[in-house]
């Protein structure tokens, strides 16, 4: 698979815990003229109160006249479904990657190498909240370090073929695909 930019607007927003990247990735949905699916890739969990108030509170800012589509593991083949009219707006790449946690690392490259060709290909807008999660301390648990690993590795790939990359840190949206210089990806 060639590293090419996407045909259509293809945007990755990311940062940290509750920066505000999920509030910036909806304003832009809402500014692209376009017939917005909101993509959601989190697992309802009835015993989990603070995460089942998380969702209900993301739910809750999204305009009536939005799709709602539940896509916890089948990401790619969903974007594959889009026509030049929509906007995808993926919440949240850490998610969905926390929901195929559990695949060998052939299957998690086949996977990710499934999800790029879709995001290459697709025929609409397509907008991805990414969790920026290796700033902090390295993981004592394995699963951590994995989960770590993938996300950032996915989240760099996924930039290399965005046409904005935003980074959403203290109150402020910065494109680092316009300012910032791009490196090679193996």
């Amino acid at each position: 698979m060639s590293k090419k930019k996407s045909p259509q607007p293809l945007i990755l927003a990311i940062g940290p815990a509750s920066s505000g990247k999920s509030e910036w990735a909806e304003r832009l949905a809402k500014d692209s003229g376009k017939a917005v699916s909101y993509v959601a890739t989190a697992r309802e969990n009835a015993d989990d109160r603070e995460w089942q108030a998380k969702i209900s509170r993301h739910a809750s800012r999204r305009p009536r006249e939005w799709k709602t589509l539940l896509v916890p593991v089948d990401l790619a083949a969903t974007i594959r479904t889009m026509q030049e009219e929509d906007c995808f707006l993926v919440d949240s790449v850490g998610t969905w990657l926390t929901n195929l946690l559990d695949r060998s690392e052939e299957e998690w490259e086949e996977i990710v190498m499934e999800l790029l060709e879709s995001l290459q290909q697709a025929k609409g807008t397509v907008i991805l909240v990414g969790e920026e999660t290796g700033w902090g301390l390295v993981p004592t648990y394995p699963i951590g370090r994995t989960f770590r690993d993938r996300l950032g590795n996915l989240t760099r790939r996924i930039g290399a073929i965005a046409s904005s990359v935003y980074l959403i840190t203290g109150g402020y949206a910065i494109d680092l695909a316009a300012i910032g210089t791009p490196l090679e990806i193996d």
